[in-house]
Order: C-alpha cells, then sequence, then structure tokens
C-alpha cells in the first residue's frame, strides 16, 4: 500500500499539490488506518507562512486526514480500485494545538457509516498522544477509469470517470476522454483529439491518426468528437490539415457501422447514420440526420444536406439535396424525397406537401434550375424554413448540386 500511496492519491480530486502522508503505520482494510507525517522546517507550506515562527495552518490538517482517509477507501479493490475521491464536507472540527517543525503527526482515520456515494469518516491527529485536531469527514466517491492492465495509456492522456480501456487498446498523451466511454480491445486512439461523454469505440477502430494527404508535414491538428456516437470495428477518422482549418468535427449521437473512412477536415452533424465501408473523402460536410448507406463514396469538398438519404454504393461528386434520396455510380441520381426517414423524424403533412411541391419544381418542371428556385421564393404557399433552407443550400453550393432525376421513380416519388 505504501508504494502506490502517490498513485491512489491522485484519485483524491483538487488533491493539494503536496503529500502529506509519510508512511503508513497501521491499517485495517476497510476500516482503519493509521499514517504518519513527519513536519520539517522546508515544508512548501510554511513560506511566508507566520515569519519567524512556522505552524502548520489548521485547513493542511484536514487535508492530510482527508489523504489518509483517501487511501483507506480506494484500497478496497473492486468498484473502488478505479474510483475518485471527493471532500464534500467537514464536520464537528476542533484544533486542541499548534502543530510546529518536528513534530510528528499521528494521522488516525476510521471508516463510519456510508449511504451510497457519501462515505463518513472519523478522523483524528495527535503528537506524542496529545490530541491536536479531530473532525468527521464527508467524503463522496465517484467512479474511475477502468483500464485493462495491458492497455498502453499515455501518462498525458485525460481518461474520464467511469470509462474502460480493454485489453491492448492504445491511447495517445494528447487525448482527452470523457466520462462513461467504452474503448475496444486493440483499438487505436492518437493525435490531439477530444471524445464527448458517452462514446463507444469498438475493437480495431483508428481514431484521430494523422491525415492521408501527401500535403500533411505533422503540424498539430485536431479531432473533435461529441457525445454518445458509436464507432464499429475498423472505422477510421483522422484529424484536420492545416490547409483545411485544422480540425475534423463529428457531433453527437452519430452511428458509424464497421470500415468507415472519415477523412481529413470533414464536418459531420448530429444523430447520422453511416452504412459498412461508407466513405467520406477529405472537406466533406454533413449535415444532421443524414443516412450514408453502405459502400457509398462522398467525393471531396461536397456537402450531404439534412434529412437525406444516400443509397447503397452510391458515388456523390456534386452536393446532395437535403431531404432527398440520392442513388447511384457514376452519375448518381435524385429520387424524390426520403419520405419514410422524413416521417420518421416527425415532419407534418403541411411540411411535406411544401417540400413535395419545391422538388417538383425543381425536378419535373421545364425551368432550369435558376428559374425554378425563383418560382421557389415567389410561391407563397411553400413559404417555411425547410423550404428556404433547401433554397439558400442550392444556392451555396459551389460544386453543384445533383438535380439528375432518377426516371419514373423519382416523379412517382414526388407524387407520394
Amino acid at each position: 500500500m505504501t508504494a502506490g500511496l502517490s498513485a491512489v492519491l491522485d484519485r483524491l480530486t483538487h488533491r493539494f499539490p503536496s503529500l502529506l502522508v509519510d508512511t503508513i503505520d497501521e491499517h485495517e482494510p476497510g476500516k482503519r488506518m493509521v499514517a504518519i507525517k513527519n513536519v520539517t522546517v522546508n515544508e512548501d507550506f510554511f513560506q511566508g507562512h507566520f515569519p519567524g515562527k512556522p505552524l502548520m495552518p489548521a485547513v493542511l490538517m484536514i487535508e492530510a486526514l482527508t489523504q489518509v482517509a483517501t487511501a483507506l477507501l480506494l484500497d478496497r479493490g473492486g468498484a473502488f480500485a478505479t474510483s475518485r475521491v471527493h471532500l464534500r464536507g467537514v464536520d464537528g472540527a476542533k484544533f486542541r494545538r499548534q502543530v510546529t517543525p518536528g513534530d510528528r503527526l499521528r494521522l488516525t482515520v476510521v471508516l463510519a457509516n456510508a449511504k451510497g456515494s457519501l462515505v463518513r469518516a472519523a478522523a483524528s491527529a495527535d503528537v506524542d498522544g496529545q490530541p491536536v485536531a479531530e473532525a468527521e469527514l464527508v467524503l463522496m466517491l465517484t467512479p474511475g477509469a477502468e483500464i485493462d492492465a495491458s492497455a498502453r495509456v499515455h501518462d498525458g492522456a485525460v481518461i474520464g470517470a467511469g470509462t474502460r480501456v480493454d485489453a491492448f487498446a492504445t491511447i495517445g498523451p494528447q487525448v482527452r476522454i470523457g466520462r462513461n466511454c467504452k474503448i475496444g480491445a486493440s483499438a487505436v486512439i492518437d493525435g490531439n483529439t477530444t471524445i464527448g461523454d458517452g462514446t463507444e469505440v469498438y475493437p480495431f477502430a483508428s481514431i484521430g491518426l494523422p491525415p492521408q494527404d501527401l500535403k500533411y508535414r505533422g503540424e498539430d491538428t485536431r479531432l473533435v468528437i461529441g457525445q454518445h456516437n458509436i464507432f464499429r470495428e475498423f472505422v477510421t477518422i483522422h484529424r484536420g490539415t492545416a490547409g483545411g482549418g485544422g480540425v475534423t468535427t463529428i457531433g453527437d449521437r452519430n452511428l458509424f457501422m464497421n470500415y468507415v473512412h472519415v477523412a481529413h477536415d470533414c464536418h459531420v452533424g448530429n444523430e447520422t447514420i453511416f452504412g459498412p465501408h461508407a466513405t467520406l473523402g477529405g472537406h466533406v460536410s454533413v449535415s444532421d440526420f443524414v443516412n450514408v448507406s453502405a459502400g457509398s463514396a462522398v467525393h471531396q469538398f461536397c456537402r450531404v444536406g439534412p434529412y437525406a438519404f444516400i443509397g447503397g454504393y452510391s458515388v456523390i461528386t456534386k452536393d446532395a439535396l437535403p431531404y432527398g434520396r440520392t442513388v447511384g455510380g457514376r452519375p448518381a441520381r435524385i429520387f424524390g424525397l426520403n419520405l419514410i426517414g422524413l416521417k420518421r423524424r416527425g415532419f407534418t403533412d403541411a411540411t411535406l406537401k411544401k417540400l413535395r411541391a419545391a422538388y417538383r419544381y425543381l425536378l419535373q418542371s421545364k425551368l432550369n434550375t435558376t428559374q425554378a428556385l425563383i418560382q421557389i421564393e415567389n410561391d407563397p404557399a411553400l413559404a417555411g424554413p425547410e423550404v428556404a433552407g433547401l433554397v439558400e443550400f442550392i444556392r451555396t453550393a459551389s460544386r453543384g448540386v445533383i438535380l439528375r432525376r432518377g426516371g419514373k421513380k423519382a416523379e412517382e416519388s414526388a407524387e407520394d
């Protein structure tokens, strides 16, 4: 226990920088611990305190007792092995005499009752058998990270409470992982990467590795991932490049099925689904609630609008329309509205009617795109944020948008 005391006390939240326990003298696991603090004149906390008459501050006696209580609590194994300790309160504190350099402070902590995550402990200190201080400490236990012994986690990495890291996973020095995450066996997370709470990384996924861009020269770029995402087996997500803004971003509650690849400088929104082997080239933007089906590829610098559905094994070389079903190889075609997806997401009949009408202008009229957009904007029956967003998406497309119709089925879909 004594050899690992410093490591254990690192899990005492907000611990004072100094270790205030020198040795463990007595230890009854789960019940009682007695520790020793030898007070010397060169203690850091004496600097500037009581010139000419150094005294150990009372608050540091409480700190020393809290460190002993932490060692006693965290030495119980099982669920406590990775917990963290917070001091939540001090009751009935009394200080009987001064502590000065040369004193040998004997610190005794006895665990009392526990209620949920809160634990009370009777704490006292004495010097040569004379009482110095006594108090009841109120401590709170919170889950810590559970890291397999075979995992390679760099000392600089930050792993949130409740996160589990499985066998042979590798986590680099700049990685920041939130709370209650799961990192699967042999997964690799590296680079300047931040992962939000509740995210699951399955075995053999590679997150935050350098971009596959020949212009990349090792500059410090980032990957920022939100909360509650799922990265299945063999998914690869790469950091940004200096020329592309320096950051790849992924929002919340996204599902990346096995072998999905997200290249450098991509920006993925919230609640998207990527089927197996789906691929995003560099600088791709994917909006919220998008479904990219298995085997599909999105060309670099393209955008996929909100609520879009990309059919299996499609090749997207221009921007894919919001709310639409885009399917096919070279070239991909638009097959009307993504009606099933929109209904599942709670779109009203009134909104769907407006979107159908807007799509008819774009896909079935004899108007060119510019003329169709003017007609849509001038039709008062189509006023609303969804149609306005569709128009804005088309107007701001730098690569153009996919408007090639998918034949009769597209027309039928627009009328459904």
